[in-house]
């Protein structure tokens, strides 16, 4: 029996790789892992390895209360298609703008793995 596609996609980022769905019949890339393609229910799905490089498509300063420095929430258009919501580290929250270039990064807590962004110079 297979895997369910969030733990599927855990294992691999446990194993330091960003992977993405794809649909083989309409080569389109998605993100959330799931069982079907999104608008198609297409179930010939493939991981495959993201280029981790995105576009920052939004982006929301947090600024919790002193000692916690601001972070960010953004929303990053991957190269591959998916936008999804995370978080860019390596620049002050304050410096992290819409158009920015970033590259993914995996990082964990003691719970589970997930992708982070840092800037991206081209």
């Amino acid at each position: 029996m297979a895997l369910c596609p969030d733990l599927e996609f855990q294992g691999f980022l446990k194993q330091g790789r960003f992977m993405l769905q794809r649909s083989q019949s309409s080569q389109r890339h998605f993100f959330y892992p799931r069982v079907l393609e999104p608008g198609t229910g297409a179930t010939d799905l493939e991981w495959v390895e993201a280029s981790g490089l995105g576009t920052v498509y939004a982006v929301t300063v947090v600024r919790p209360k002193p000692p916690t420095e601001p972070y960010t929430v953004t929303l990053v258009d991957l190269d591959e298609g998916p936008r999804l919501m995370s978080r860019v580290e390596g620049l002050p929250a304050e410096q992290v703008s819409i158009g920015l270039r970033v590259k993914a990064r995996i990082s964990a807590d003691p719970e589970q793995f997930f992708v982070v962004f840092d800037p991206h110079s081209n």
